[in-house]
């Protein structure tokens, strides 16, 4: 097995590289003039980008190293069941389409902390500001830039980690200077190339399949001996274990993927918390008109379907090669399943994965930057330190900004301070989003859609949802036992008891949702700060019907196959 990268691997990754950087500085350089005065095309684009390229840069900043070296770990470990967190995505961009973006375009918001003081009042905006600038500098940033760096340095012989990492902090820097426009264009190119990277790597994972069952070298013969071989991957929903009857390592792949439970609440929350309440998400289609803004989003939907085939597959792939003695040297890690079926791809080829993986962390990081330095300069900036600051010295802070936070993400990741590599990027990225997306979410979803929602109830809201989350993974086993009518906790075999954390996401945003309506209960029947809306906004034209259904159609198949 070869992990080594050779010279026409090189001359592929570096025309990616030549290719990029040559059309980020065209449109930069065709658009200067806007770019460099205005704060709205910088931040936002306004106007300029087409529903595909909104499409292409909501898939380019969502698919990263965490999806590539994570999700293949998962569908390793567990099997199509982590597909949910893709294809349940589709359904959440669905009604982020048709309800959510309405609001936002309706009443000019451009920020997540903009929407918060225009709805509620600037202390919730403030707050959630600056914890969103440490989620994003702390968290997403530096597991992107860890794990793309980690991941990219394997295949490369080991040595440069430090190197890599400058190269990718680089390469997002250049892209991100250039405004959201740059991003937005420039990640139709990182799509493209991760979509034929990525299906390149799994047509060549299930060949490999197929030919160590000694078969012909078919990606189709090689998908039927993975169906096959390992059955128990191919179940979207796993049976609520028994414990002394089922093993530990089955109860280790509900405590991630809880059956039909996680359908309920957590799933639904993480997913719409995600896609619909993100400024790192949301900047892609602030900035378009609605018809453009929804069309780029349902664009995302139908690229959300085949991303299982990209992310998820190649894992599958290593698990049964690997069980079937055709992986030697590997040590059965699941977060380096992925390199490991890298490692079977020719020459060239190989060069043009670790593009795809490349475009995934670049274009990731660049979507990341350009939200930190929105949310800093429009928000805190403009708003607290300048609030004269012509737009000129905006778009420079926003730059400043950016230097700034990639600095900071480079010294945290340098010798991995956060621990990130110990916990797994995946799951460390969930368990710190997970404290607060059911706050999160409940301050936004009552916000848009209940006109009773008060300003005291979003506080209260955000502070129930951390506290009951903390609880609810840290102590409530402790107090109320292992078997309650809320939840069933598992051995996690490691001395304790686990409760699954989508299930522990659910009851957190359910009670937190309880305790803001007991408290709007208390102000004025419309608040004055409510948002006005009408049912026109929510009508949908008939192309979108068509796309709708289409993808739900296909859902319900992809769900009836492999329930």
């Amino acid at each position: 097995m070869n992990n080594q990268l050779v010279l026409i691997d090189y001359i592929v990754f570096g025309l990616y590289f030549v290719i990029l950087a040559s059309y980020g500085y065209y449109i930069y350089a065709k658009n200067k003039a806007a770019a460099g005065a205005s704060t709205q095309d910088f931040f936002l684009a306004e106007g300029s980008l087409t529903w595909w390229a909104i499409g292409a840069s909501l898939i380019a900043s969502n698919i990263s190293a965490e999806q590539f070296i994570g999700m293949s770990g998962d569908g390793f470990f567990v099997g199509i069941a982590v597909a949910v967190y893709e294809w349940g995505a589709s359904i959440a961009l669905i009604i982020i389409a048709v309800w959510f973006i309405p609001i936002y375009l309706k009443n000019k918001i451009f920020t997540m902390p903009q929407f918060l003081k225009t709805r509620y009042n600037e202390t919730v905006a403030l707050i959630m500001g600056i914890f969103w600038l440490f989620l994003y500098v702390f968290v997403n940033l530096t597991s992107i830039l860890y794990l793309g760096s980690v991941a990219i340095n394997s295949l490369v012989g080991g040595e440069y980690l430090h190197v890599i990492m400058i190269v990718l902090a680089i390469m997002g820097l250049l892209i991100t200077l250039g405004g959201m426009k740059v991003i937005g264009y420039t990640d139709v190119l990182q799509v493209a190339v991760l979509i034929i990277g990525g299906l390149a790597t799994s047509y060549l994972a299930l060949t490999k399949v197929s030919e160590t069952f000694h078969l012909d070298s078919s990606a189709i013969t090689g998908f039927k001996m993975l169906i096959k071989d390992a059955p128990d991957h191919f179940k979207l929903m796993l049976h609520k274990p028994v414990v002394g009857v089922d093993s530990q390592d089955y109860m280790n792949k509900y405590l991630i993927l809880p059956g039909i439970c996680m359908y309920f609440a957590g799933q639904w929350v993480l997913a719409l918390n995600y896609w619909g309440c993100n400024q790192y998400i949301t900047q892609r289609a602030l900035g378009a008109d609605l018809q453009t803004a929804r069309s780029g989003i349902l664009f995302a939907a139908f690229l959300k379907l085949m991303m299982p085939l990209i992310v998820m597959l190649p894992g599958i792939a290593a698990y049964v090669i690997y069980k079937n003695g055709g992986l030697e040297g590997f040590n059965g890690v699941k977060d380096t399943a992925y390199s490991s079926v890298l490692a079977f791809l020719p020459s060239g080829l190989k060069g043009l994965s670790v593009a795809a993986l490349t475009a995934a962390i670049v274009a990731s990081i660049a979507g990341k930057l350009n939200s930190i330095s929105t949310i800093f300069t429009l928000d805190i900036y403009k708003k607290y330190l300048n609030t004269n600051a012509p737009e000129i010295k905006q778009v420079w802070i926003g730059r400043l900004t950016m230097l700034v936070a990639m600095f900071l993400a480079i010294v945290f990741t340098w010798k991995d301070l956060l621990g990130i590599g110990g916990e797994g990027g995946f799951t460390f990225i969930q368990k710190y989003t997970g404290f607060i997306s059911p706050g999160v979410f409940a301050l936004f979803l009552l916000g848009m859609f209940w006109k009773r929602t008060t300003g005291t109830a979003a506080v209260a809201g955000l502070l129930t949802g951390f506290l009951l989350s903390i609880f609810f993974n840290s102590y409530v086993v402790s107090i109320f036992g292992t078997e309650t009518l809320l939840y069933t906790a598992f051995p996690n075999g490691k001395g304790g008891y686990d409760i699954p954390f989508l299930i522990n996401m659910g009851w957190a945003f359910v009670f937190t949702v309880i305790v803001m309506i007991v408290l709007s209960l208390a102000g004025p029947k419309v608040n004055p700060k409510a948002f006005e809306f009408d049912k026109s906004m929510f009508k949908v034209k008939p192309v979108h019907i068509v796309m709708i259904v289409s993808i739900i159609l296909i859902l319900t198949a992809l769900y009836a196959k492999f329930w």
